[in-house]
């Protein structure tokens, strides 16, 4: 895995992240758990609900309620692999 969510802090890094992942995607896409579009959403969106969690195991210091480009990532990270 070529990025991480953790230096995603702005917009900039964002795109950069979204880079990543895409390129990720390219070339082991089909390791990837929710390897098409339609698995991949859902996932994004069973994921998005259950972020809390992640984040009060975690303890990232992110407040799930506020948006952030970082929770952003962590939600797209998070449907890489989220079953």
């Amino acid at each position: 895995m070529t990025y991480t969510s953790k230096e995603v802090n702005n917009k900039k890094d964002f795109s950069e992240f979204l880079k990543l992942l895409l390129e990720d995607f390219k070339n082991n896409g089909q390791k990837w758990e929710n390897n098409n579009l339609e698995l991949f959403l859902e996932a994004m969106q069973r994921y998005s609900e259950s972020v809390d969690g992640y984040y009060k195991n975690v303890k990232p210091n992110l407040d799930p309620k506020t948006p952030t480009w970082r929770i952003f990532a962590d939600v797209l990270c998070g449907a890489v692999a989220y079953e």
